[in-house]
């Protein structure tokens, strides 16, 4: 059941999986992960761009170390709600890491999640917070994955 919707993503969850959330950027994957209880998403690394199968590895090792039941990808969509370069971007990863990612699970459930303005609404949160520049570059990235995680799985909850 690789791409699905968040109604087919909570059917195939089991008692005490997480979700990954992924928010593929050009440069840096940032990567937050859930509690078990998919009430609660926290940033949890930032992946530095490298070779798809190094990418890709990194990924898997989450899945494995995490008990991760399903991914959460950030879809980029333009204001209007079409989908650009950007979008296809973030399907080609989600695609080529459910096709050549060597998944712990093949049939892992992922759900494209609308972030729109997701790493501005951070970066301004962390402004807010007086963070410097230097710590926001480094923590941004995460921290972007866990405001698109957090919205799914408040979405989770009205399904």
């Amino acid at each position: 059941m690789p791409v699905c919707n968040l109604s087919n993503l909570k059917k195939a969850l089991k008692e005490g999986q997480c979700l990954l959330g992924i928010d593929p950027g050009s440069k840096v994957i940032g990567v937050a992960i859930s509690d078990p209880n998919l009430c609660v998403a926290s940033p949890l690394k930032s992946i530095i761009r490298n070779k798809f199968s190094e990418d890709a590895r990194a990924v898997a090792a989450l899945i494995l170390e995490r008990n991760v039941g399903g991914i959460i990808i950030g879809l980029p969509k333009n204001m209007d709600g079409s989908e650009g370069p950007a979008a296809q971007s973030a399907r080609a990863f989600a695609n080529n890491l459910l096709q050549r990612g060597n998944l712990p699970n093949t049939d892992l459930p992922v759900v494209f999640w609308d972030e729109r303005l997701s790493t501005a609404a951070v970066t301004r949160f962390m402004i807010e917070d007086d963070m410097s520049r230097k710590k926001r570059d480094a923590k941004v990235d995460s921290a972007a994955a866990a405001y698109i995680l957090q919205g799914a799985l408040d979405g989770l909850k009205n399904h």
